[in-house]
């Protein structure tokens, strides 16, 4: 079991990898995204509908809004920044926990959304802004992960490009190669093996966002914390490693 979780966030990939830990985050940024809706009443996971709500803000005059959708915007590209950072800061030093540092600061962060509750009580409408901007930097932060480790093949909270993939492989599945031979570049094949992986994550995704809705709906913010435990846990192992390692030197 420890070498299974070792290698989920390894440094050195292969496709097994990449997709086990994507089913994981996957599941995690679906659970995140209902959970911050049961919290601040807004989705943080998809930027399309923000930019959107800017869009419309800046039409109906609300500045308010236009601000803090900006705030939110920023928030989701800063995380995606950061996660690039780190991982190739990570990569110039050689570490074995290359992949794993944005994945422990995200479990960090998942910790400060849990404790995020004690202060809606002081000024809420302040505390509501600053937790939707962790939200999207949370999100961010883990798009830009499994993207990067995967060559941008797979993503995790972008559901919209999901299914839009799915349904290109499902239009191939069933198109009708009536005058082409297999061998003809004509011929239409279906990648089935993309096809469910695609399936899996979006299930994955609803599968997240319900247990995500019954854990905040029962226990409030503080149900972040199922969340991070396991992040941390996978995401430790290789930075004990390289503290190990730099002791020994």
């Amino acid at each position: 079991m420890k070498h299974y979780l070792r290698n989920l966030t390894a440094k050195e990939r292969n496709e097994a990898t990449d997709r086990h830990l994507a089913f994981y985050l996957t599941f995690v940024a679906g659970a995140a995204n209902a959970g911050g809706f049961m919290a601040v009443h807004q989705y943080t996971s998809h930027m399309s509908g923000i930019v959107s709500a800017i869009a419309d803000n800046i039409v109906l005059g609300n500045i308010a809004l236009v601000l803090a959708g900006l705030a939110a915007l920023f928030s989701f590209v800063a995380g995606a920044a950061t996660s690039a950072i780190l991982i190739n800061w990570g990569r110039r030093l050689e570490l074995q926990a290359e992949y794993a540092l944005p994945l422990l600061f995200e479990g960090l962060l998942l910790i400060c959304f849990a404790a995020s509750g004690i202060f809606f009580h002081l000024r809420e409408s302040l505390a509501v802004s600053t937790t939707v901007m962790l939200l999207c930097f949370i999100m961010g932060l883990q798009n830009a992960i499994i993207t990067k480790l995967s060559g941008a093949r797979i993503r995790t909270t972008h559901v919209t490009g999901l299914v839009t993939d799915a349904g290109i492989e499902l239009g191939k599945l069933i198109y009708w190669n009536r005058d082409s031979a297999r061998s003809s570049r004509l011929h239409v094949r279906a990648d089935r093996r993309k096809l469910r992986l695609l399936t899996s994550l979006i299930g994955l995704f609803l599968v997240g966002g319900v247990c995500g809705a019954l854990l905040f709906n029962n226990l409030g913010v503080s149900a972040a914390l199922f969340l991070a435990a396991p992040l941390m846990l996978i995401a430790a192992l290789p930075v004990i490693e390289d503290v190990q390692s730099a002791l020994n030197r």
